[in-house]
């Protein structure tokens, strides 16, 4: 074969890298509009988060927009998968289905049927008959891999890899399967919750960081277009140890509630414990706590949170972090309409976070009134109160002040 010679930049046509849409305003999004023709895209998260649902369920979108589809079953029958796809509504007739461990049949058949959408279920249960090793190894998974990239980029047809993740939360088998696809792709969430999230970690065709939301129920995920009544339904205003953050995932403001829970130790090592939030980051908050506000927790059990099953990772979640943990020595509530953000530095001073206007935004059309805020934080609209301050000893004297008003007292140890 020939190879490709040179060309001009400005005669390739941008619009072979046009996104088509799945058909779930919520995958999307996170997306950046659908999945462009001729990519690969690996879907990854851990056994039962979900997966499969949701791409059967952008197969049987994009078959109902007229498409033909092709979900490789690699791990399942096809009566599984009927009996599965059944619960999630009618079947249309451009969902096709192979059930087979053969990457080869793949071809075969994307050949056959002109699939536009070829979801592999999964590539670490998929083989080639003539390269050495079990399915899942690293001579598997690669060879395969690259067989179905040339698929996509000869059939212009768009390519989804599932791939499990351990619990340590890396891919199962080689990761050098991340280098090889467009874009890859993460389902999260915890078992025991409804919300799952799926993220983007590798994107070539846009930008990362987006959120896509989504509820587990009997007929399948859900959109969740407006998170407030899951992650904030059920909050108890006047509890302590909760403060309220609104976090910024890609284009999106979410408001969620932090939780903190402060009890004495029993015995010689104090146990940190936290979910959904980075642990490193909690360490050097408590030990900031300790030194900058007087709040004694070393010989204490403490436990930290994320309300709901979702996940920060970004700084702002510092100080509204720290008046949590800081109501929950104390026993004294935050008011129930403040929030906050800001990052905590080691000398306790609080730096400006990103995206600080859409997340007033977002706070105050739920109904919140006070926020504490960076000194540096811009004007807002009318009816939201600012509370600008320099360090996290400041953001905890201050509301303080504003439970006074409230009727409530609250003194810091030592202090």
């Amino acid at each position: 074969m020939r190879p490709p010679s040179a060309m001009v930049l400005s005669d390739v046509d941008p619009r072979e890298a046009v996104p088509k849409k799945t058909g779930l305003p919520e995958l999307d999004r996170v997306l950046g509009g659908g999945l462009v023709p001729g990519s690969v895209t690996l879907l990854a998260g851990e056994p039962g988060v979900g997966k499969s649902t949701l791409l059967l369920q952008a197969l049987r979108s994009r078959a109902d927009m007229g498409s033909p589809v092709l979900l490789v079953a690699a791990e399942e029958s096809a009566q599984q998968v009927r009996l599965r796809a059944e619960r999630l509504g009618p079947l249309p007739d451009g969902l096709l289905v192979l059930s087979g461990t053969d990457v080869m049949a793949v071809v075969e058949a994307v050949s056959e049927t002109g699939a536009d959408l070829v979801v592999v279920d999964s590539i670490q249960a998929v083989s080639l008959p003539d390269v050495a090793g079990p399915p899942g190894s690293l001579a598997q998974v690669r060879a395969c891999s690259e067989v179905l990239v040339a698929l996509a980029q000869a059939h212009r047809a768009a390519v989804v890899l599932v791939g499990h993740v351990t619990k340590q939360g890396t891919l199962a088998g080689p990761r050098s399967l991340e280098h090889l696809v467009d874009t890859v792709l993460t389902v999260e969430g915890d078992r025991h919750h409804a919300l799952r999230m799926v993220r983007a970690v590798k994107h070539r065709f846009g930008p990362t960081g987006e959120l896509g939301l989504f509820e587990m129920g009997e007929g399948g995920l859900a959109e969740v277009s407006d998170p407030y009544r899951m992650l904030l339904g059920d909050r108890r205003p006047e509890a302590t140890g909760s403060a309220v953050l609104p976090t910024v995932e890609g284009e999106r403001a979410i408001v969620v509630e932090l939780q903190a829970l402060v009890s004495h130790a029993n015995g010689g090592n104090p146990r940190r414990t936290v979910r959904g939030l980075e642990p490193g980051r909690i360490g050097l908050l408590l030990a900031v706590i300790e030194q900058r506000c007087a709040v004694r927790l070393a010989r204490s059990d403490v436990y930290c949170s994320v309300a709901g099953g979702m996940r920060v990772s970004e700084p702002a979640a510092d100080m509204p972090m720290a008046m949590a943990l800081v109501s929950a020595t104390t026993g004294v509530p935050v008011p129930p309409n403040l929030f906050a953000f800001g990052e905590v530095g080691l000398a306790g001073e609080v730096r400006q976070v990103p995206h600080a206007l859409r997340r007033l935004t977002e706070a105050h059309r739920l109904g919140f009134r006070q926020a504490v805020v960076p000194s540096s934080t811009p004007a807002c609209s009318p009816g939201l109160e600012l509370f600008r301050v320099d360090s996290v000893a400041d953001a905890v004297n201050l509301v303080a002040r504003v439970q006074t008003r409230t009727g409530h007292g609250l003194r810091l140890a030592g202090a």
